[in-house]
């Protein structure tokens, strides 16, 4: 199952869960995400061809990140750009999310492992805004 968070027309987010499954390929995002996310089912004997990857100069300006749930369950909180709350999901082993644009804020509900992808270098401090989370008591969870 593929679930998208949006705000306006933006995509704030892309959960793949677990359970989903398909034959062939997929890829959730549009060419334009600095950050791509495929997902890929193929039988034994499929062949890729060995390939390198061409220098190809590109612009990143908005850090896109990715975070594979190897074990444990995990409340994301999405926000606007403007840091305004918009609702929260929970995700858990297995889960992929790839966080594309707003801000987040995570919760660990249970002791949990992640895997996070995202563009370098870090430019440490300069990465980031950080900001206040959520009250509990204003927390929407959907999904």
């Amino acid at each position: 199952m593929i679930e998208t968070i949006k705000h306006l027309d933006q995509t704030i987010g892309i959960i793949i869960r677990s359970n989903f499954h398909k034959e062939g390929i997929e890829f959730f995002t549009p060419d334009m995400f600095s950050q791509q996310l495929g997902y890929m089912n193929r039988p034994a004997g499929y062949t890729i061809e060995p390939h390198v990857h061409n220098p190809v100069e590109r612009a990143v300006v908005w850090t896109q990140e990715v975070l594979f749930i190897k074990s444990g369950k995990v409340r994301v909180d999405f926000f606007t750009d403007g840091r305004h709350y918009l609702e929260s999901r929970v995700i858990i082993t297995g889960d992929v999310i790839l966080l594309a644009a707003g801000g987040h804020g995570f919760e660990m509900l249970e002791p949990t492992e992640m895997i996070e992808v995202k563009q370098g270098p870090y430019c440490g401090d300069q990465d980031k805004t950080r900001f206040e989370p959520i009250a509990a008591n204003k927390i929407k969870l959907n999904g």
